[in-house]
């Protein structure tokens, strides 16, 4: 790892199962007993904002009660120690990242701990219920909206993370099914601009095959270890 001096990861909802969050496509996942289209989508929130709000709310409600977990942790420790460039790029909009410490870090699915005007564009952090037709603070338009990147809509930050992508020497991928662009072709980015790339799953991913080295096991255990091995060269 001495040559490594810039690193990018990924993390996706495998990071999160462990702290008792819902994975997106597994048999008990987030959007298990609503079809995708019915809650997040610009269509659905047109057609039923109490049903998408709702839905969001009580995602925001499971937070209380969800804790980082060791992957979180060793990201964070990670963060911390690194003396190179890193980012961390999370496709989950939990804030188990942020609460084990992580600075680094961007979210390009956006946040449930934060609210979106839909008039004006201002975000900011919203802790309770979020009901349709709550005014702005910024702009006072009952336009505020669950800040987070509906299907259809452009991820945030993407710059900033295709500019990382083309720099780094390492791209890590943790606990994501490689199956939802544009970060299934994050790797595919990072290799082509001479990356060495790492996956670690719980599974083999859709995007396996681009990979240099899969391991698979849960993130509790694979990410501590792999950032013990990174850090021992610092």
């Amino acid at each position: 790892m001495s040559d490594i001096r810039s690193i990018v990861v990924l993390t996706g909802a495998g990071i999160s199962a462990e702290s008792g969050i819902a994975t997106f496509r597994g048999p008990g996942g987030l959007w298990e007993g609503h079809r995708v289209e019915d809650v997040c989508t610009p269509e659905a929130l047109a057609h039923d904002p109490d049903l998408v709000h709702r839905f969001y709310d009580l995602r925001r409600a499971a937070l209380t009660i969800a804790q980082p977990n060791a992957a979180h942790r060793a990201l964070a420790r990670l963060d911390a120690a690194w003396p190179g460039e890193l980012l961390i790029v999370t496709q989950n909009v939990d804030d188990l990242h942020e609460r084990a410490g992580a600075k680094r870090l961007l979210h390009m699915h956006g946040e449930l701990r934060s609210a979106l005007c839909a008039r004006c564009g201002a975000r900011q952090s919203w802790q309770g219920d979020l009901p349709p037709g709550t005014a702005c603070p910024t702009c006072a338009a009952p336009a505020l909206r669950p800040d987070i990147v509906f299907f259809g809509e452009m991820p945030y930050d993407m710059d900033r993370i295709e500019t990382a992508l083309a720099s780094c020497d390492l791209f890590v991928s943790i606990g994501t099914s490689g199956a939802v662009y544009p970060a299934a072709g994050f790797v595919r980015t990072a290799r082509w601009n001479g990356a060495q790339t790492i996956e670690l799953n719980l599974d083999p991913s859709d995007g396996s095959i681009h990979f240099h080295e899969s391991r698979m096991g849960p993130a509790s255990t694979l990410v501590p270890e792999w950032v013990d091995s990174v850090l021992a060269d610092v």
